[in-house]
């Protein structure tokens, strides 16, 4: 769109403009637009800008137009230091524009000035109720070009934001034609980037969703999940579980024709979620954990809801059953257990005491702030070794104590931490970890020796290993096998109507198989269903 006069023989052009009076007349609010240019400075596009803003108020009295230079004292009040730049309606929101609003970027001003001549902006209310869970401030930096088809829809997601929440919220829309500087110091090449609080929180334009989720979060965000504010919701099967094995259920559980939810008490992708980096998932030769959960989430949200933050309360096992959260009720023809499992401890003194404080059992999470540091690392298994590997990467000098001579995971793994050169103590057993208010060392025995030491670490890595989490299971009378996991025959359990599939029934404790035994689990509720009866 290029504003610089009226096209009196464009139809296209009359039209559009006639639409444009009707909606401006509307407006209950009066806008007053605001040009700060000094003559010298980025010419060519304050007289771009000078035109534009005239053209839009000369199609309705609503829009006030005013213009000052750099010296103003209007310019010293409102911070103003770039030519030009566009202030809308300062006195009650904290929207500028540092550029001419040419191009696609017409389309962006026309959003502004409907957004703030109506005081309203028409946003989401799942998008409402993300921006609403923000209670710091954000001061948004949008970098967009004229010629960016991308930069309106980022744009007004930016927009809505602002207005929605003025007290909290500034946006500042950067041309980076207009403004090279600005751009290369922030290596802002490509539009649209976003940032919040000097923090890069988007490359690319995003759904409306994932960008006030991403200004919450103050990162990028791949995948957003809705609201549901039911209070009683009537499906076919509940999945307790939101790792590989739950949300695989559910994919081939509505592939196959049945209503499915997943119920998610902690994190998304459980182990996965904290694993660095898979290595063995077909098809991907390498990928973070986190990255796959988002994947494998996002193909879910095709299909079926996820309710993230609700534990299981209650279950009625007649049937239909009556499956209670924290939150809310379902009723269901099934249910699923995928619930996974935790951590192993190590039960030795100092390890509940410290934990948090230098005793941990997550590397991703609380590896880097262990960099240029001695850190203890116990176990000898797969995820042992991969962790002991990323810690090494990220620059945290690693020593592992392993109980046996040999380590146990795979023999690629093993291969690469011995070559490594990250010291193993094997044949020894941590028995104590030292320290008042912070991890300081641990107490190594040598079980060949018998000899005792004590190693100075800031921090210990516990990865021995996990326990099925089968409190749900305990709950409801679900039988277990001598080594604590959940009985199943096919993925039956001994209660009609229940199943359970995944690391919770043991196994090998792979993402493969986990995604594996939730697929079949799901088929053989489907075969069971079609057969269903209620109680």
């Amino acid at each position: 769109m290029k504003p610089t006069h009226k096209h009196e023989h464009d139809p296209a052009q009359q039209e559009m403009e006639k639409e444009l009076k009707q909606v401006f007349e509307k407006m209950p609010e009066e806008i007053p637009v605001y040009l700060f240019a000094q003559t010298g400075k980025n010419d060519v596009f304050a007289d771009t800008a000078r035109q534009a803003i005239q053209y839009f108020s000369q199609l309705t009295n609503k829009i006030t137009f005013h213009e000052f230079d750099l010296d103003h004292d209007l310019a010293k009040k409102w911070n103003i230091e770039n030519s030009p730049t566009i202030l809308i309606d300062p006195e009650h929101y904290n929207i500028r524009w540092l550029g001419a609003p040419i191009g696609e970027e017409g389309r962006i001003f026309i959003e502004t000035l409907i957004f703030v001549g109506f005081k309203k902006t028409g946003v989401g209310q799942q998008a409402l109720n993300v921006l609403n869970q923000i209670k710091d401030k954000r001061d948004i930096k949008l970098f967009v070009s004229p010629s960016c088809p991308y930069c309106p829809q980022q744009a007004v997601h930016a927009l809505k934001a602002a207005v929605e929440k003025p007290d909290l919220i500034s946006l500042e829309i950067i041309d980076i034609q207009a403004n090279p500087d600005i751009a290369r110091e922030y290596d802002a090449q490509s539009v649209p980037q976003t940032f919040a609080n000097e923090m890069l929180i988007a490359l690319g334009a995003q759904q409306e969703e994932l960008f006030m989720l991403s200004l919450q979060k103050m990162e990028q965000q791949t995948m957003f999940i809705p609201d549901n504010d039911a209070e009683e919701i009537e499906t076919d099967l509940v999945i307790v579980g939101g790792g590989p094995a739950g949300l695989s259920a559910g994919i081939y559980a509505a592939r196959s024709g049945l209503k499915s939810v997943v119920l998610e008490r902690n994190i998304l992708g459980g182990q996965v979620a904290t694993t660095p980096t898979v290595e063995n998932y077909p098809g991907l030769t390498q990928i973070g954990g986190k990255k796959l959960v988002e994947i494998l989430v996002t193909h879910a949200l095709q299909y079926i809801q996820i309710f993230q933050g609700e534990e299981v309360m209650a279950v009625s096992k007649d049937r239909p059953m009556t499956i209670t959260t924290n939150k809310r009720r379902f009723t269901a023809k099934a249910m699923l257990l995928a619930t996974g499992a935790t951590h192993k401890h190590l039960g030795v003194p100092g390890e509940s005491r410290l934990s948090g404080r230098g005793v941990s059992y997550c590397s991703t999470c609380d590896g880097p702030l262990f960099a240029g540091q001695k850190i203890v690392l116990i176990g000898g298994g797969d995820s042992a070794v991969t962790e002991s590997l990323h810690l090494k990467n990220i620059g945290v000098d690693v020593t592992v104590v392993h109980w046996t001579d040999k380590l146990d995971a795979q023999e690629v793994l093993a291969r690469q931490l011995i070559n490594s050169g990250i010291p193993i103590l094997f044949n020894s057993t941590v028995k104590e970890i030292i320290g008042e208010k912070s991890v300081e060392g641990v107490t190594v025995v040598n079980s060949q020796t018998n000899e005792t030491t004590q190693i100075d670490a800031a921090g210990v890595f516990i990865s021995i290993g996990y326990i099925p989490s089968v409190d749900l299971a305990d709950k409801i009378g679900v039988e277990k096998t001598p080594e604590g996991f959940i009985q199943q025959d096919s993925y039956r359990t001994n209660i009609s109507g229940i199943y359970a599939a995944g690391d919770v029934v043991g196994g090998f404790n792979q993402i493969v198989t986990a995604s594996g035994h939730g697929a079949e689990a799901a088929l053989t509720i489907f075969r069971d269903l079609l057969n269903y009866k209620a109680d």
